[in-house]
């Protein structure tokens, strides 16, 4: 089988600096159709800048991505109509604060095209899925970061995306809602599509994902099956790539 055919995702030497910084440096990325990956660091390690490096927001300064089998570098952009395939949760959620969530998501809707006869039907049973009908005249500027962390995952699925990033998709959501997202990405990877994650919640990675990989510094320093980590937690591989919980130790003074 091709690589076209077997990835969702596949990078080479994929590198991104900003002057003399290596925000991403040199990382080599390969995730199979039909699995969920995390992808994790530390704050600042490189995972927000490599997810816009995928989806087409920044451009790679060398390297080359391959997505659902189109591929783009320095010369190329990411092609229409393969952002037409792909849904995202970025970094900073890029909400209309003025518009409510119906209207966002028709809004949505009209973007990528989706036939006419399917939006109304689409928005009313995502928004109840994600139990955010009751609030779904409310306007987005009120809503409690959870919510539009919902409302943002239900953008990037209504046009029924084959590969869906999301950066921190549970940070600020409840118990309650994480669960039910969990649930939906779960649907998602079962039916043959790929998610691709950031997340600091190592139990949700862990409980989630058939495949991590850690960066550091920008450097992709570990990549493996989740089934391949030999019994241990992800917490203790993760401590063990990025620095020891001896060695992270701090002690304030005042508290002995």
């Amino acid at each position: 089988m091709s690589a076209d055919a077997e990835f969702a995702i596949h990078t080479t030497a994929l590198t991104r600096t900003f002057g003399d910084i290596y925000a991403v440096n040199n990382i080599n990325i390969r995730v199979n159709r039909g699995t969920m990956y995390g992808f994790l660091g530390r704050n600042g390690a490189g995972k927000s800048t490599t997810i816009k490096l995928l989806t087409g927001i920044l451009q790679p300064s060398s390297g080359e991505i391959n997505l659902l089998g189109s591929k783009y570098s320095v010369e190329q952009r990411l092609a229409t109509s393969v952002r037409r395939k792909i849904g995202v949760i970025p970094e900073n959620l890029a909400l209309f604060e003025t518009l409510t969530a119906k209207e966002y998501l028709t809004f949505v809707a009209r973007v990528y095209e989706i036939p006419a006869t399917s939006v109304n039907p689409r928005i009313d049973e995502v928004l109840t899925v994600l139990e955010l009908n009751a609030q779904e005249k409310q306007l987005v500027l009120e809503y409690s970061h959870g919510m539009r962390k919902k409302l943002a995952l239900a953008a990037a699925l209504l046009p029924n995306p084959d590969l869906l990033f999301l950066d921190e998709p549970f940070e600020g959501v409840d118990a309650v809602g994480a669960r039910v997202m969990r649930d939906i990405l779960a649907q998602f990877v079962n039916r043959g599509s790929t998610v691709f994650l950031t997340s600091h919640v190592l139990d949700v990675v862990e409980g989630l994902c058939s495949h991590v990989g850690i960066v550091n510094d920008g450097k992709l320093i570990f990549e493996d099956a989740m089934d391949s980590l030999g019994g241990k937690s992800l917490e203790d591989v993760f401590l063990e790539k990025v620095g020891s919980a001896d060695g992270m130790r701090a002690d304030l003074s005042w508290l002995v």
